[in-house]
């Protein structure tokens, strides 16, 4: 029997995704961009970090362009053309002024109906979340709320020219849900892909679960929840 109700992107014509590191949209969230910009929503992404750090016997300085690169290749994929990363430090994000404003910066530029993030609890399905994925869930709330105050950082506008934007929806993946994005065989296949872009990352985690085994198990049981194939369960929060 199905637990999760379906969520359809209806009115949603643009969607911002704001994560962390590269990979990070690649645990599922992927499919869902692919079947989005195949229905002809316009998807962007947003990384804080390069993810420099993430690679324990490899120096930052290699890491991060090495990173950025395998996003870029995973975007190509599910066809996703707006990708940005900023300079943020890798594991020591923090859910400050300066990442707010960043991210407020990114909502008022995009301007996009639907926001998606990571899980911001410290116990996530996985085990306990990473202390960046925490901060980029806290900031990214907090932003979009930002992003709507044209008394908060008015520069924005007065220096660049950003006016205010409300987005309507904020999806939290991984996060007690209690709905659940369809995705098509087609779009399975190229979160399957995308993941798998990352191979000089995945090369450095030996005990890292084949992607292809990883995304078909997290899409089929979300689908299962949901009365479907396949699908990404999500919390909707709306703004």
């Amino acid at each position: 029997m199905a637990t999760l109700e379906p969520f359809t992107p209806d009115n949603i014509n643009r969607v911002l995704c704001i994560v962390a590191h590269p990979d990070d949209m690649e645990y599922g969230g992927s499919a869902v961009a692919a079947e989005w910009v195949a229905q002809g929503i316009e998807v962007s992404y947003l990384l804080l970090t390069e993810g420099e750090a993430g690679i324990r016997d490899m120096e930052p300085i290699r890491v991060g362009p090495m990173r950025a690169a395998e996003q870029r290749e995973a975007c190509e994929i599910v066809g996703v053309t707006s990708l940005e990363l900023l300079d943020l430090p890798d594991g020591l994000l923090e859910a400050n002024l300066e990442t707010r404003r960043a991210i407020a910066r990114a909502i008022r530029k995009h301007r996009p109906d639907a926001v998606m993030t990571m899980t911001w609890s410290l116990e996530a399905p996985w085990g306990l979340n990473h202390a960046d994925h925490r901060a980029t869930g806290i900031a990214t709330i907090d932003a979009i709320r930002d992003a709507d105050n044209p008394w908060i950082f008015p520069e924005l506008i007065e220096d660049e020219g950003l006016e205010a934007w409300k987005a309507t929806w904020l999806l939290a993946m991984s996060h007690d849900p209690s709905h659940a994005v369809a995705v098509s065989e087609e779009s399975k296949e190229l979160a399957i892909r995308s993941l798998e872009a990352h191979a000089e990352y995945l090369a450095a985690l030996p005990d890292h679960p084949a992607p292809r085994d990883l995304i078909t198990g997290i899409l089929t049981q979300g689908g299962e929840s949901a009365g479907t194939a396949h699908a990404l369960p999500i919390r909707p929060y709306r703004m």
